[in-house]
Formats: C-alpha cells, sequence, structure tokens
C-alpha cells in the first residue's frame, strides 16, 4: 500500500470530519484501502443531494484509478451511473497524483451538469417501476457463510450495509448453517460483496478483527418474474430445515433451495 495513499487518506479524515462524512472500511497492505464519503451537493433546482461515493484505492493508486461507486436516495441508478462515469474520466486527468479530493470538489461543482435533470426522492416503488420500464433488472445473491464468531456485531454490519445500499432480503440461521439472500441493483450488489471480502467484520480464535476469509458465493443471477420481491432486509433463525426450505418457496425460490442448500449438509 502506497504511502500516498495513506497520508491523502488521513487528509480526507481530517477535511471531512463531520459525522459520517469519512468512513474507513477497510485498510489492507494486500487489497488497499476502502472508505465511503459523503456529501451534501446542490443540484439544478437548488435541492441539496446527499452523496455516498464509495472509494476502493488498489495497492499501487495512484498509478492505478481507483475503483468508484455512486449512491443517493435522491438519484436513479442511471444518474447514479452517470456520476461515476464521469468522476472516472476525471480521474484518468489525475493519473499518477492523489485525486479523490479533486473528484469530490469537481462533482460538487459539476453534479446539476452531470445529472441533466432534476433529481427526485425514491422510494422503493418508484424504484422498482422505473427499473422494470427501463429493462434494468434487480439482480440477486445468495451466499454461504462459515461461521460468525462476533455475531452481534456481525449481524449489525451486514444491517448497515444493507440499508446504505438499498439492498433488501434475508440473514438465515439455521442449525450451522449462514445464508445471506440479497435482491437490489447489480452495483450495489458488487459493492457490498467488495465490503463483505475487505471489510474487518468478525474476530478469529484469539479475538482479533479479520476480514471474513470463509465466504462463499452460491449462486449471483437477474431476478426473475416468478420470484418474490422482498421489501426490505430481515435476520430471521429457523429451528429447521423445512422451515428454512418454506422461506425460500415463499419467495419463489425453490430451485435455489434444492440445487444450493441440501448440498451445505454434507
Amino acid at each position: 500500500m502506497s504511502g500516498q495513499a495513506l497520508e491523502e487518506l488521513s487528509a480526507l479524515a481530517a477535511i471531512y470530519c463531520e459525522p459520517d462524512a469519512c468512513e474507513v472500511l477497510a485498510v489492507s497492505e494486500t487489497h488497499g484501502i476502502t472508505f465511503r464519503i459523503q456529501i451534501n451537493v446542490k443540484e439544478l433546482l437548488d435541492t441539496d443531494i446527499l452523496l455516498k461515493l464509495l472509494f476502493h484505492l488498489p495497492v499501487n493508486y495512484p498509478s492505478t484509478l481507483p475503483e468508484i461507486s455512486v449512491n443517493s436516495d435522491q438519484l436513479t441508478r442511471a444518474q447514479c451511473t452517470d456520476v461515476k462515469d464521469k468522476l472516472l474520466e476525471q480521474a484518468k486527468k489525475h493519473l499518477s497524483e492523489p485525486m479523490v479530493h479533486e473528484l469530490v470538489l469537481w462533482i460538487q461543482e459539476n453534479l446539476k451538469y452531470v445529472i441533466k435533470q432534476p433529481a427526485t426522492v425514491c422510494n422503493e416503488k418508484t424504484t422498482l417501476s422505473k427499473a422494470e420500464s427501463t429493462g434494468d433488472a434487480i439482480w440477486m445473491l445468495l451466499l454461504h457463510l462459515d461461521h460468525m464468531r462476533a455475531k452481534a456485531k456481525y449481524v449489525k454490519t451486514v444491517e448497515k450495509w444493507a440499508s446504505d445500499l438499498r439492498l433488501t432480503g434475508r440473514l438465515m440461521f439455521m442449525g450451522k448453517i449462514i445464508l445471506i439472500l440479497l435482491q437490489g441493483d447489480r452495483s450495489n450488489i458488487k459493492e457490498y460483496l467488495i465490503l463483505q471480502k475487505t471489510s474487518k467484520v468478525d474476530v478469529d480464535s484469539s479475538g482479533k478483527k479479520c476480514k471474513e476469509k470463509m465466504i462463499s458465493v452460491l449462486c449471483e443471477t437477474k431476478v426473475q418474474s416468478q420470484h418474490k420481491r422482498f421489501q426490505m432486509f430481515e435476520v430471521k433463525e429457523y429451528s429447521t430445515l423445512d422451515e428454512l426450505q418454506k422461506e425460500f418457496e415463499t419467495a419463489g425460490l425453490a430451485t435455489l433451495f434444492s440445487e444450493f442448500v441440501p448440498p451445505l449438509l454434507k
């Protein structure tokens, strides 16, 4: 990990020092740095837009471009994608030099020109109807976790990530089986995976914070018409395999259950 990246992160934390304005999610010698910056930006009608910008700085940053994800409850997915694309275009102009603060300043100045139309507050129904009308598919992800040592903290973290990324679904416990089923925009699901794999979300056998190394992606696919769309993210415990199976069947996911869950019992 470059010293430039660590110096830049320290400077960003000093600049964006309000609560939740700059949140470090992961720092790794082998994977780089992941952090989120939240800013309020004025758009065309002088409305305040809360932008959540997730940056992942690879180990060879700034010689390599950062990975960027953009989320906002007041922007459509298409608008968030436009913002991300424009930020990456700007990033290329700053290659080989620290650039995150420059990118944040640029989007604060230029958001109104990037999104091209006034933003609107989107709720679950409008977001889903827009996705359906434009053919922008909702995706689904099924994960298997081997264990949770610090269960309460782990569950709270997963719930926060799902809320921040507007993902719905279930965190399911049945005996020793732990499954996470997520539905939402594909870019948000990919962002969730980055957080899951790079953040110190659990503790090891000695009680030290550690990353999740024993996670399996069982399935990642588009939500089909026969699948139920979850309206929220919930944590559920099941006492029997039949109860767990009924959860999948109620959601129109019987095939998903039969293909991936029984093999976990062997």
